[in-house]
C-alpha cells in the first residue's frame, strides 16, 4: 500500500479525477482517498514515481507519505 499527502484534495470531484487517473494506468488499483487527511492509499504495482505523475495528471501535486 502506498500513501501520498494530496494538500489541495478537498471535495469528491478531486477524489473522482486522482482516482481515474490512476486507474487510466492500472485498472486494477485501489484507490482509497481521505478528505480530512488529505491522502490517498493506492495499491498498485505500479511504482510511486509513476502514481505521483498520475496524480499530477489528473491536477494535483502529491508526495509520498
Amino acid at each position: 500500500m502506498k500513501r501520498f499527502s494530496i494538500p489541495d484534495m478537498s471535495c469528491g470531484h478531486c477524489t473522482a479525477a486522482i482516482e481515474k487517473s490512476i486507474k487510466a494506468i492500472d485498472p486494477n488499483a485501489e484507490v482509497r482517498c481521505d478528505l480530512g487527511s488529505r491522502t490517498a492509499e493506492i495499491e498498485s504495482a505500479l511504482n510511486d514515481e509513476a502514481l505521483a505523475v498520475a496524480i499530477k495528471e489528473a491536477g494535483y501535486e502529491s508526495s509520498p507519505s
